[in-house]
């Protein structure tokens, strides 16, 4: 790589994070393209696991310490006005902006800003539209120096998105990423039109060689169903848990095992248990990739019954459908923001990449039930489907293209 190469940094609110696999999926490629890069995270994390595949990342972390006293804040502000050139008047000029946060945030931002120059930090790219960007807006702004941001989903969709704060940071951006066409179209109509070109749409990616294609098999006396996420309202995985007890009172078989972990975890356990399925539906916790990839050589069908939570909050394109995609496994999937981007049925141009369901809550639970019976008849075009959806995740979602396309779009190769 040439010698001037931009030293490129990335922020995130916690690293590692499990449920946040695409985020070092996208550092390994970028590392494997040959560029330095560094590690800032603002939160510590509270994940009991990890996947192995962060020993792969070369990138120093640096955890940065979030002040609770005014007094360790007050000696950051010191140590700032003594290293950063027009520190004041760029303080200053962020007024707007700092009025809206939490005091401890912008001292956390100011800490950032010396760390970021002490290591020859050229620019940043920010992970999601939430404090991490904000941080990452200021230290910017104090060392004059470009930033890019990824927004994602929570980041966008929440109710609790202070949309103020949202456009004035993606206005100070270079760059704004968007993982999804949807979610461009929002940002340019319900945020703010004159982002204009700033938006760029670079997708979440794989690594292809980790996920290797088998064509599905034609499903035995049971579907083995596999749904994977977090236990949480926007999953919607309360919904095919009605939905299997409907086709067992049909007399239908399906073995359903539901990976992750999450705050509705006693809820569906309950939900399990009220409705006599436990025999039949299995919520067996957190996996890691390996382990996934095991869960997803068993699985029939990947069900991902998205929905928009009662907060707004909805997801983007859940990471396990395409790799769900990638392995041969069908999925069966509603229409929430960018899913049906890459599911999608049969058109004039393309062949169906899976099965594609509405996302309102009525008649959820009687659409998932017929996805199911679908996908169980031997008569059905699974292999035909994915072999499309293979495809589909090699053309868009490989992740050593979307990396580069990255590095290109933010300018940190040159």
């Amino acid at each position: 790589m040439p010698s001037d190469q931009p030293r490129t940094a990335y922020v995130v609110k916690v690293y590692p994070r499990f449920s946040e696999t695409f985020i070092v999926t996208e550092i390994l490629a970028r590392e494997a393209a040959g560029e330095t890069l560094s590690i800032y995270a603002l939160r510590p994390t509270t994940d009991s696991r990890f996947h192995p595949q962060l020993a792969q990342v070369r990138a120093p972390v640096t955890h940065v310490p979030r002040p609770y006293k005014l007094s360790a804040e007050w000696e950051t502000l010191a140590r700032a006005q003594a290293e950063l050139p027009r520190f004041g008047e760029r303080l200053g000029a962020l007024m707007p902006l700092l009025v809206r946060l939490d005091p401890s945030d912008v001292g956390q931002a100011v800490d950032l800003a010396l760390r970021l120059r002490r290591d020859g930090i050229d620019r940043v790219h920010v992970h999601f539209a939430n404090m991490a960007s904000w941080c990452t807006a200021i230290a910017a702004a104090l060392l004059d120096i470009p930033f890019s941001v990824t927004t994602h989903a929570k980041d966008l969709f929440h109710d609790d998105v202070d949309r103020v704060v949202l456009r004035e940071v993606l206005r100070r951006a270079e760059t704004v990423v968007t993982i999804s066409d949807y979610n461009a179209r929002f940002l340019l109509t319900e945020i703010d039109p004159d982002l204009g070109d700033k938006v760029v749409l670079v997708r979440n990616g794989l690594e292809l060689s980790r996920f290797t294609y088998r064509d599905p098999a034609t499903p035995g006396p049971a579907l083995h169903v596999l749904a994977v996420g977090r236990l949480v309202e926007k999953k919607g995985f309360s919904f095919l848990v009605d939905a299997v007890a409907g086709l067992r009172a049909q007399s239908r078989r399906a073995e359903v095992r539901i990976v992750g972990e999450g705050e509705l975890a006693a809820d569906l356990a309950a939900q399990v248990a009220a409705a006599g399925l436990q025999d039949a539906v299995s919520l067996v916790g957190s996996r890691s990739q390996a382990e996934l990839v095991a869960e997803l050589d068993w699985a029939d069908v990947m069900v991902a019954p998205c929905v928009v939570g009662a907060d707004g909050n909805a997801d983007g394109l859940p990471t396990v459908l395409l790799e769900a995609m990638a392995s041969g496994v069908p999925c069966v999937a509603t229409d929430v923001t960018g899913i049906p981007e890459a599911i999608h049925p049969a058109t004039a141009d393309a062949p169906a990449t899976g099965i594609l369901l509405s996302r309102d809550r009525a008649g959820l639970v009687s659409r998932v039930a017929d996805a199911l019976h679908q996908v169980a008849d031997p008569g059905w075009p699974r292999v035909e489907v994915a072999r499309a959806a293979r495809s589909a995740v090699e053309r868009d979602f490989d992740t050593t293209t979307q990396a580069a396309l990255l590095a290109a779009t933010t300018g940190a190769l040159v």
